[in-house]
C-alpha cells in the first residue's frame, strides 16, 4: 500500500496556456459546439484538443478515473497537450459518496459498506484504507506523467478549511502524498486570502514551491477568495468560475451560467499578459461550464491573451458541489 509514482518530470508548457475545465459536460455536448459527425468520446477528445492545449479533469473530484480511461486521454491527444486532475474529494476533505470508493475498499476491514452511510469523510475511514485510495488515485496517473502530459493535481480544499497551522500542516502532507506529481492549491475559505492573512499564505506557498491557485468568482461568500493574482512557483494556475448570481444554487448549470463579456475579458487578458512575467507557465482555465460558454471564452482569452489556440493550429455526475 506504499508504492510511490514514477520520478518526476518537468511540468509540460511554457508560457500562457488556456483551456476550459469538461469537455463532456452535458450541456456541452448539447450546445452545438462539437459539430455534427463529432459524438466518440475519441472524436470529441481530439476535436477539443486541436483547439486548445489545456484542459482541466473535474470528473476525478467525483469518482477515481480507472487505468484504461486515462491512458485514452493520453492516447487521443497530442504531443504536449497538458491535463490538469482535480484531486478526489476524499483525499481534500470533502464529503464523498460511498459508492464512488473502490468496490473492494468499501467492503474492506474499516470500510464504509454496511453502515448505512451515504457519504463519508477519510476520517470516517481506516487510515490505512485512505493510504490505499491516495496510492491508487496517484498510480493511475502516472500514464500521463510518463507521457509528459500530467500538468497538475488540483487541491481544492472545502470552504470549511480555515487558515492556521494545523491546515498549513494539511496541505504541505497533501501536496508531500502527490508527490513527485506537481500540485497546486485552491482556498475555498476567505481566511487564507484576506488582507491581513493573505501575505502569510502566500508565502508558505512560495516557501515550499507550491502553485497558488488565483480566482475570478462571485464575492460575498463565505467559499469566496478575492481574485488575486499570485506566482508563488514557476507554474500559475488561474482559474474562472464566473459571476452567476445564483452562486449558492445546487444546480451546476445555475451555478455557473456566466458568459464573461469582451470587455471582462479584455480586462483579465491584460492582468494575465503582465502576470505571465512573474512565472514560467501559466494556466487559465474558464470553469463557468454552462453549455459552451467556457469554451467560447477560453478561445477568445487565448487571442487576447496571444496564447494561441490550440496544439496542433496556433461527463459528470456531481453528487456534491465543488469545482
Amino acid at each position: 500500500m506504499t508504492a510511490q509514482p514514477p520520478p518526476a518530470s518537468p511540468a509540460p508548457g511554457k508560457g500562457i496556456l488556456v483551456g476550459t475545465a469538461s469537455w463532456t459536460d452535458r450541456s456541452l455536448l448539447d450546445s452545438g459546439w462539437y459539430p455534427p459527425g463529432v459524438s466518440t468520446p475519441a472524436e470529441r477528445l481530439a476535436y477539443y484538443a486541436a483547439r486548445f492545449p489545456l484542459v482541466e479533469v473535474d470528473a476525478t473530484y467525483y469518482h477515481p478515473p480507472a487505468r484504461r480511461t486515462v491512458e485514452s486521454w493520453r492516447d487521443r491527444t497530442p504531443p504536449g497537450f497538458v491535463f490538469n486532475i482535480k484531486a478526489f474529494s476524499l483525499l481534500t476533505g470533502h464529503p464523498t459518496r460511498v459508492a464512488s470508493l473502490y468496490k473492494d475498499l468499501r467492503t474492506a476491514p474499516g470500510g464504509p459498506e454496511g453502515t448505512g452511510a451515504a457519504t463519508v469523510y477519510a476520517r470516517d475511514l481506516d487510515p490505512e484504507l485512505v493510504e490505499e485510495v491516495w496510492r491508487r488515485f496517484l498510480d493511475t496517473l502516472t500514464p500521463l506523467h510518463e507521457a509528459g502530459k500530467l500538468g497538475a493535481v488540483l487541491l481544492q480544499f472545502p470552504p470549511w478549511f480555515t487558515a492556521g497551522e494545523r491546515n498549513r500542516r494539511h496541505v504541505l502532507e497533501c501536496v508531500r502524498r502527490c508527490a513527485p506529481f506537481r500540485a497546486c492549491v485552491e482556498f475555498r475559505n476567505r481566511t487564507w486570502m484576506e488582507e491581513d492573512g493573505r501575505e502569510r499564505t502566500l508565502g508558505f506557498l512560495a516557501e515550499h514551491g507550491i502553485p497558488y491557485v488565483s480566482v475570478d468568482m462571485p464575492q460575498g461568500h463565505t467559499s469566496s477568495i478575492p481574485p488575486v493574482l499570485a506566482a508563488t512557483s514557476d507554474l500559475a494556475v488561474v482559474r474562472f468560475h464566473g459571476h452567476s448570481e445564483k452562486w449558492a444554487s445546487k444546480k451546476i448549470e445555475e451555478r455557473f451560467a456566466y458568459l464573461y463579456s469582451e470587455a471582462e475579458l479584455e480586462h483579465w487578458a491584460a492582468r494575465l499578459r503582465a502576470f505571465s512575467r512573474e512565472a514560467e507557465t501559466v494556466h487559465v482555465l474558464m470553469n463557468n461550464c454552462c453549455r459552451d460558454n467556457a469554451q467560447r471564452n477560453a478561445a477568445r482569452m487565448a487571442e487576447l491573451t496571444g496564447a494561441g489556440a490550440g496544439t496542433g493550429v496556433s461527463g459528470r455526475p456531481r453528487p456534491a458541489m465543488s469545482r
